[in-house]
């Protein structure tokens, strides 16, 4: 008992988990999860009958789990809130958006002769900020000693790598458009949704058909992703694929090309604009897509497949933790942004969404609600209907998998009662360490099982 007194706290921890009745058990569930850093705990009862007969087939009750509870997985897609889920639903983007390339979870392979760009639409400028220079340039050289209104020089003479504390960060915060920026965030998923309404009546135009007949011709199809520069403003990467009237299945119509496509995804994101709610404190923003516009045909071999998922699937699993700017964690109180672990320039943003968000006009933009995220209120990843398949699907086929014995048809027609209760989250200490080493398990087999794959398939 001396020598246990004398362990760290965390091991004796381990160590009275270890002996304690159900660690067998609970080892399964942790297991079942992934190795999940945040499970959520459960209590209930699940009940399968026979839909024909009503006779029971399978019942579940916690009361027979350790401490009563089921751990089950957070499914957070932030790498840095829990590793194993976030690198779960990355492989389901990765699959999501790749089966809207090539084919596969019910969309037909013959997609692959569609119209397909790779777009990167970005926020516009608010103001000069440091950038990157690894070619040996110099961040904004300029002419003399110029300075602006403020006293502050205009332009920037260093280099800076990509990992320098300045890049992003504007030469004059007070000659910045923080106010723009943040109208900007907070309406950039209503000017996406315009780009791509407008886009439709473009391309039917140039088709010479009726507007309100293009969906009887065509059928516009994209996934996109959004992602936090180091300016801390939103920039959009998205595929974007034409299809037949009827989605993946049926072909374009001959007038539908590549090249079609990308005259009208460069003009159409040259004139779309937003107006913002009139203030009279502010007046009236029109707010437009950045002058940076990158258009890549996937047709054309410069951009694999598999690459365009990988970095769409990467951008996911990022929080804005990860590049200062903003945070996972709602904004409660004003005073609460003082202490967020940010840089000025994106507290400055912080404190400008909670500022407009108290102006009854700007109300609907819902600001201070998402000053955490500096105003923008869009999912990370959206998608149309019919691009590809659904996380839904994905984890249901998952799950169906693993429950379904091998090789054995489910004959019987069942349904299920259940009642669930949240009573917490989350590991003690030594537990959280026993399923990170789970969670690393899972990762080393799972390269593993892809390794010998790919070996196996390179045979005969």
């Amino acid at each position: 008992m001396a020598r246990l007194r004398r362990l760290p706290l965390i091991d004796q921890e381990i160590i009275h988990l270890a002996n304690t009745p159900g660690f067998t058990r609970w080892l399964e569930q942790v297991t079942a999860t992934g190795g999940c850093a945040r499970p959520v705990h459960l209590t209930g009862h699940a009940t399968t009958v026979d839909a024909a007969t009503g006779e029971i087939l399978h019942h579940y009750d916690t009361r027979d789990e350790p401490g009563e509870r089921l751990l089950v997985r957070c499914r957070n897609r932030r790498h840095t809130v829990c590793e194993p889920c976030s690198r779960l639903h990355a492989g389901d983007t990765y699959h999501l958006v790749r089966s809207g390339l090539t084919g596969g979870k019910t969309i037909p392979a013959t997609v692959t002769t569609h119209p397909l760009l790779f777009v990167t639409l970005t926020a516009p400028g608010f103001g000069p900020v440091h950038r990157t220079t690894t070619d040996g340039t110099r961040c904004r050289p300029r002419r003399g000693t110029p300075h602006c209104e403020h006293g502050r020089p205009l332009g920037c003479s260093r280099t800076h790598l990509p990992d320098a504390p300045a890049v992003g960060q504007p030469l004059c915060p007070d000659c910045y458009d923080y106010t723009g920026h943040v109208l900007w965030h907070a309406l950039a998923g209503e000017l996406w949704s315009r780009f791509t309404r407008t886009l439709r009546r473009s391309l039917a135009a140039t088709a010479g058909i009726p507007q309100s007949r293009f969906h009887d011709h065509a059928r516009l199809s994209f996934a996109k992703v959004a992602e936090y520069q180091r300016r801390a403003a939103v920039h959009v990467h998205a595929v974007i694929r034409l299809d037949g009237p009827a989605g993946p299945g049926t072909q374009p119509p001959a007038w539908a090309t590549t090249t079609l496509l990308t005259d009208a995804v460069r003009t159409v994101a040259s004139r779309t604009t937003v107006r913002t709610p009139y203030s009279p404190a502010l007046g009236e923003h029109t707010l437009r897509w950045g002058t940076q516009l990158d258009v890549r045909p996937l047709d054309t071999g410069d951009l694999a497949d598999d690459a365009v998922a990988g970095y769409i699937a990467k951008y996911v699993t990022k929080s804005v933790t990860e590049t200062n700017t903003g945070t996972d964690h709602p904004i409660r109180t004003h005073h609460d942004i003082a202490a967020t672990p940010a840089t000025p320039h994106v507290r400055t943003l912080m404190h400008t969404c909670w500022r407009l968000g108290g102006l009854p006009e700007l109300r609907p933009l819902r600001l201070r609600a998402w000053t955490h995220t500096l105003g923008y209120r869009g999912h990370i990843l959206t998608k149309s209907r019919v691009y590809s398949t659904t996380y839904a699907a994905l984890r249901a086929a998952r799950t169906k998998h693993r429950q379904a014995p091998s090789g054995a048809p489910v004959m019987l027609r069942t349904k299920s009662e259940s009642t669930w209760r949240f009573v917490g989250t989350g590991h003690t200490p030594g537990g959280a360490l026993l399923a990170m080493g789970i969670a690393v398990d899972v990762a080393v087999n799972r390269q593993l099982a892809r390794a010998n794959t790919k070996v196996g398939g390179e045979g005969p």
